[in-house]
């Protein structure tokens, strides 16, 4: 492995820390991520484009843990935001309200209001009634709201059909056969700075032609919006870059991307925003799990861990691959093919089908792989399970980041 996760003698570790020992203090089900992988990450990105004027906004619906979002702001990153929540989440964290931009379809007065105090960087806009809406807002405050809107350019993304958000039929952004006229009807609004194009195409990308493809479609879009005579400063090119779920995946290399990125708009005189998430965490985050029983039914094998897809639930909703493997590799104990399930009441719950994995027994320890984007993100309280506790290794250091939740914690509101 690597990524910040490697077997030292069959014992797997998170940096200088094997995880068996943060398993026995912490317990399990847990999350692990890699302070260094993170970094590493997101530097990648920012010295590819260090000639060219940009800002790195770190997509924080991929994980929004307060101990992660320090860590970037604390390396100069900015924020790719789409809520109210998660605003107040990366000021709690010490990010940089000028270096925030707000995406999302459904932005609420109210979280519009938070954001223009706060003086964030840009809105990225998905429709007429939001820039009119967030116009109205500016202007009560007599303050300019810098805004880029969103652009649906048609590209396919090709991915899962729940993160593609770049064609026709999908709810995101404007059409780019419509975006100039909106512009256009736009610049009338006099509380409203007209200054960026903005665009995702998707999630989950290995292929990065139809960035690439997108990102020619926007330049190009930058320069007829600026032949019109609006002041187009800043382009958006979104996120979406993939990782490796599977040993035979080809993810993207994040230098080689950004690099690529970098000859397309260099001497452009525009300033260039990217919303990594998946990317920069993804990989450097595992979930601990430990084995309950084996069961056999049948000629079907099962291997029951206490992890369930109430904390990792991309397995059943994306039908999406983890590598499963062991915290202390018995290579004499050979492998099983089984169904690694969990102890939710649902016949989705599971971490993995027909899987060839490690040998196992009750009481050993798993490590799910690639579980550090969109794992404790969408995790749940579901069958009332509390969540698991988050850590953040740092070299030999590891600390609790996130407090594993309580019965207690599960009926404090109600």
């Amino acid at each position: 492995m690597e990524n910040g996760f490697s077997y030292v003698d069959n014992t797997l570790y998170a940096e200088g820390v094997a995880l068996a020992d943060i398993a026995a203090r912490t317990g399990t089900p847990c999350y692990v991520y890699s302070a260094g992988s993170i970094l590493s990450k997101y530097r990648a990105y920012h010295e590819a484009l260090a000639d060219v004027p940009h800002r790195i906004c770190y997509a924080v619906k991929a994980n929004f843990n307060l101990g992660v979002l320090r860590l970037l702001a604390g390396a100069g990153a900015g924020f790719d935001i789409v809520s109210g929540g998660e605003l107040y989440r990366v000021l709690k964290a010490g990010g940089d309200p000028s270096k925030i931009v707000f995406s999302g379809v459904g932005k609420t007065a109210a979280e519009i209001e938070f954001a223009l105090d706060q003086r964030i960087f840009s809105f990225n806009c998905e429709s007429e009634a939001e820039l009119a809406l967030i116009d109205a807002l500016a202007a009560r405050r007599a303050i300019k709201a810098r805004v880029a809107i969103r652009v649906n350019p048609d590209v396919d993304a090709a991915t899962h059909p729940y993160i593609s958000t770049g064609l026709r039929n999908h709810k995101f952004g404007v059409d780019i056969a419509e975006v100039e006229r909106v512009y256009e009807r736009a610049r009338r609004l006099p509380a409203l700075a007209l200054e960026g194009v903005s665009c995702h195409i998707g999630s989950q990308l290995l292929d990065t032609d139809p960035i690439i493809e997108a990102v020619d479609i926007m330049l190009a879009l930058a320069g007829r919006l600026r032949a019109r005579g609006i002041p187009i400063r800043h382009v958006d090119f979104g996120g979406g870059l993939g990782i490796r779920y599977k040993p035979e995946d080809e993810a993207p290399e994040v230098k080689r991307f950004a690099a690529a990125l970098r000859e397309k708009v260099l001497d452009k005189d525009l300033e260039v925003t990217v919303e990594p998430g998946r990317s920069i965490v993804g990989e450097a985050g595992v979930l601990v799990t430990r084995v309950l029983y084996r069961k056999r039914t049948g000629r079907k094998e099962f291997i029951v861990v206490d992890a369930s897809m109430s904390d990792l639930i991309r397995p059943a909703l994306y039908q999406s691959h983890h590598e499963i493997i062991p915290l202390r590799r018995s290579p004499a104990l050979g492998t099983v093919v089984a169904d690694v399930v969990g102890p939710v009441c649902e016949s989705g719950d599971f971490l993995a089908r027909d899987r060839e994995l490690a040998n196992v027994l009750p009481g050993d320890l798993l490590a799910v792989c690639s579980a550090g984007a969109y794992g404790f993100a969408l995790a749940s309280n579901y069958n009332s399970r509390p969540r698991p506790a988050e850590v953040l290794v740092e070299g030999t250091a590891w600390r609790v980041v996130r407090a594993r939740e309580s019965y207690a914690d599960l009926v404090r509101g109600e």
